[in-house]
């Protein structure tokens, strides 16, 4: 019969790098709460992935903070809002927003809740004023009223993360 064997070869195109930062949350003001964020770069876009346990149920807000740094016990230490950018607090996609200005995270009555972004706007591990490596991730105990400034409102720092290449 007409069998026909034909050979293919596989196209070896070279791939971009993946580029991955995570930040492991733990609590802070003794809250609980505990949670994983990932950062996964796919050519220029990054995609945030925060996972979050421990939470009351509600909304809550996570924002991007200007330190990673994570030692005082209320998550002060992680300074204020990461806005290299210079602008107002404020919705994310909607006029100007810091660049930490993540959003509100819906927590389930089962203490759970996540969050996914992604964004042209961040780099991961190049150094630039827009990486977010080095960064902390704060989970705060109210949500963003996208308005009040310089933070939204979202009350006390209930959980910190540093955020840090992957390997």
């Amino acid at each position: 019969m007409g069998c026909e064997r034909v050979q293919q070869q596989a196209s070896v195109l070279p791939t971009a790098p993946v580029e991955q930062a995570h930040a492991m949350i733990g609590s802070s003001n003794d809250s609980g709460v505990t949670g994983m964020a990932v950062f996964t770069q796919n050519g220029d876009e990054i995609t945030l992935v925060i996972e979050v346990q421990g939470a009351s149920p509600g909304l809550h807000a996570v924002h991007i903070h200007a330190n990673g740094d994570c030692s005082a016990p209320d998550g002060t230490s992680a300074g204020g809002h990461w806005n290299p950018t210079g602008v107002a607090h404020g919705k994310w996609g909607e006029g100007e927003f810091h660049l930490g200005d993540i959003g509100n995270i819906t927590v389930g009555e089962d203490g759970t809740g996540s969050i996914t972004l992604t964004t042209d706007l961040w780099e991961i591990g190049t150094g630039s004023d827009v990486d977010v490596v080095g960064k902390g991730i704060i989970l705060h105990a109210g949500a963003d009223d996208f308005v009040s400034q310089p933070s939204g409102a979202a009350g006390a720092r209930i959980g910190c993360g540093v955020i840090v290449l992957s390997e």
